[in-house]
């Protein structure tokens, strides 16, 4: 399977576990990138809130690195928090992130009358990383940590917020993890009664 068939996805629960889930480890010998260049960061901030599309274009390779080097951290902390902790080195390095100045935003109402989210300035790669460092500490010190699941598919490891009913939740989504394991135990068994 190519990058290509691999879309951006929004549904881990919360934006910092989102921006964790643009990479794949386990699908191949070589991980698949969904950020792979400015333009998909681009749509990536845009979709998410983050920055407003109208505000997106200053987005360029220097925040990719950026954002790249967030990514690989907050994987790290986030999967070392399931297992066993995550390294002191890397709590700092998550704080030192989170104390940049996150931010401001304020309303602004759309010709429409629409009410609709605008950062104050134009957008700065150091405070939208710390938006996101902050969110993962929210996350990982907060009552949502109890919530947090790793998919269960052979070849995923992302990691979501379980909210069902009864916390019962196996997979990322159901329409892709959930139904691959499904048809490979079904072809299991056909395999067993052949």
């Amino acid at each position: 399977m190519g990058e290509a068939a691999y879309h951006l996805r929004f549904d881990a629960g919360r934006t910092s576990l989102d921006l964790v889930g643009t990479v794949r480890e386990r699908l191949s010998s070589r991980p698949i990138d969904r950020l792979g260049d400015a333009g998909r960061l681009r749509e990536w901030l845009a979709t998410t809130g983050l920055v407003p599309d109208d505000q997106v274009a200053v987005v360029d390779g220097a925040w990719l690195v950026e954002f790249v080097a967030l990514r690989e951290l907050l994987h790290r902390v986030v999967h070392a928090e399931l297992a066993d902790g995550a390294e002191p080195a890397d709590l700092f390095r998550l704080n030192r992130i989170a104390a940049v100045a996150p931010p401001a935003v304020r309303l602004r109402r759309d010709r429409d009358g629409t009410l609709t989210r605008r950062l104050a300035g134009p957008p700065r790669v150091a405070a939208i990383c710390s938006a996101l460092a902050r969110d993962a500490i929210d996350l990982l010190a907060g009552p949502d940590r109890a919530l947090l699941r790793e998919c269960e598919g052979d070849t995923c490891d992302l990691v979501y917020l379980d909210t069902s009913r009864g916390r019962r939740r196996r997979w990322c989504a159901s329409t892709a993890c959930g139904n691959r394991q499904r048809v490979a135990r079904h072809r299991g068994r056909l395999a067993t009664a052949g």
